[in-house]
């Protein structure tokens, strides 16, 4: 078929049915084999033309056998019995053994034509010696003689030329098959024209300009059909777990601080903790720092002279760090470390606040930075869960009970503590719990108690103590969803269709999970 466009088509069609108003093309096919064009392309360019009604298209199939490679072979040289018995009767009453018949005919001939052979009786094997004799000497190769009356019949007549058997025996020996093929009668339609205009779709801004639109032609629009379904937004996996540690927090009695402002200032992130200004993830090679604006423009001035002494000089029995406090480094900004930052704040406001100081429970879930090396496991940004309890004479047995009753809340019950040394805790524990999946226990998160030296500059009474604790949001998600590759939960390298497929959430408490197993 000789290359085309599918302008070129439409013209040759519409020029085949220009002869009268009855004028068709009785064969879709035919036609295509005369015009030495591609069937397919004759069949879209129909359908496309049958859509504005220049033709109607009425659908006929043709059944007819096409012979195989195998027949096409007999056709040629012969069937593989009249093969094997030709060669039989040139042995003559000798006969021929296997190893002499398949030098003679082939290997794939002998084992086909020696089974028809004495099928057919035309030969018999001699029980001495073990060789095939010819037993006939003038038979008609039938299989030959039928596949080429298939060959030269009509298309679409083959079908018909022999008997059901004969059919049968050719199609067992795969010799031939079956084809179906589609084609069209093609006839003039309603809006039938010699050349085709084609209809905009659209209204364009330059149709309207150039006033082309009075005179171009419109496709019809269905103002009752149906839109195409609207799939309805999906929830990213860490916010489906983030929902249901916000729901069991909020049981326990917790209230959510406002994390929306990523951007601190050194002094929130760092200062107010009691964190030195010279710790090491002070430095660039940890924390992201703005460029611009790259410092703050205010603190509570009453509360950074409180935190400036407590750094320099000490108080609440502590000698403080004895080094120079610079302004400069205080007001840094920076993508916040953690939301502990937050933390910070909250206590100071609620020591602060009209009427003095009220004990309150808080926690906060969201995004913080880091300037960490990335792999499976850590990525330069990540959600932080934290908690914290500010009362009177807490002591370090409400930590560990309140950090056993969040976790045994999503069915977590085998923990460990473990000493450990955060600059603004002490004491301070990290948190083991026992992986069912690893066997092994892991890290799941970092606790203690808010130093004096944090809390004495924003003056809270000196009973007061704070419990806090924290995990990151990443960790149990991937747990939950059997995720091993943190990118793969997280960043621009995640599968949407893994947020789209995602099941819901849902932690089972301890109890839940003991009473699925009775």
């Amino acid at each position: 078929a000789k290359a085309t466009t599918m302008s070129d088509v439409e013209s040759i069609i519409l020029s085949a049915l220009s002869s009268g108003a009855d004028a068709t093309i009785p064969d879709s096919f035919a036609f295509a084999t005369t015009s030495k064009i591609d069937h397919n392309s004759i069949v879209g360019t129909c359908k496309s033309l049958q859509a504005d009604a220049y033709v109607s298209v009425t659908e006929h199939s043709t059944q007819f056998y096409v012979l195989g490679k195998e027949g096409e072979n007999i056709i040629q040289n012969g069937s593989q019995e009249i093969l094997v018995l030709n060669a039989l009767i040139a042995a003559g009453e000798a006969g021929l053994g296997m190893p002499e018949l398949q030098s003679a005919v082939g290997k794939d001939v002998c084992k086909i034509g020696m089974r028809n052979c004495l099928k057919n009786k035309w030969a018999k094997k001699d029980k001495a010696s073990g060789k095939l004799i010819a037993v006939v000497t003038d038979i008609k190769d039938e299989v030959k003689e039928q596949l080429v009356a298939l060959k030269e019949a009509p298309e679409g007549e083959n079908t018909k030329i022999l008997n059901d058997k004969a059919y049968t025996a050719l199609k067992r020996r795969k010799l031939l098959s079956l084809v179906t093929r589609k084609s069209y009668t093609i006839g003039r339609g309603p809006n039938y024209a010699p050349q085709r205009i084609k209809k905009s779709a659209d209204l364009t801004k330059e149709m309207l300009e150039s006033g082309k639109w009075k005179e171009t032609a419109f496709k019809d629009y269905n103002f009752q059909t149906l839109g195409e379904t609207v799939g309805g937004g999906y929830l990213h996996p860490l916010l489906k777990v983030r929902a249901e540690f916000r729901k069991i927090l909020m049981e326990m009695g917790f209230m959510e601080m406002p994390t929306n402002k990523w951007v601190e200032s050194s002094f929130w992130n760092f200062d107010s903790l009691f964190q030195p200004q010279s710790h090491p993830a002070r430095d660039a090679h940890d924390t992201f720092f703005i460029k611009e604006p790259a410092a703050t423009i205010s603190v509570p001035e009453d509360y950074y002279e409180c935190v400036k002494t407590m750094h320099e000089k000490g108080g609440s029995g502590s000698i403080g760090y004895r080094t120079e406090f610079k302004r400069e480094e205080a007001m840094k900004n920076l993508l916040r470390t953690h939301t502990t930052a937050v933390s910070s704040q909250m206590l100071y406001k609620l020591a602060n606040q009209p009427g003095g100081f009220k004990p309150a429970r808080y926690f906060s879930i969201d995004r913080v930075f880091r300037n960490e090396s990335m792999d499976a496991t850590h990525l330069c940004e990540f959600h932080q869960v934290e908690g914290l309890v500010a009362d009177y004479n807490l002591s370090l047995g409400d930590l560990i009970g309140t950090i056993e009753t969040f976790f045994r809340k999503i069915g977590i019950t085998q923990l460990r503590f473990k000493p450990a040394f955060n600059p603004y805790t002490e004491p301070s524990m990290e948190v083991f719990g026992y992986h069912p999946d690893l066997k092994k226990w892991t890290e799941i998160g970092n606790s203690g108690m808010f130093r004096p030296e944090m809390l004495a500059p924003m003056g809270l009474p000196k009973d007061v103590r704070v419990i806090a604790w924290g995990l990151s949001l990443e960790r149990p998600t991937m747990i939950k969803y059997r995720i091993d590759n943190i990118r793969n939960l997280f960043g621009h390298k995640v599968d949407l269709s893994m947020t789209k497929n995602a099941p819901i959430c849902r932690f089972e408490t301890a109890e839940e999970e003991e009473e699925g197993k009775v």
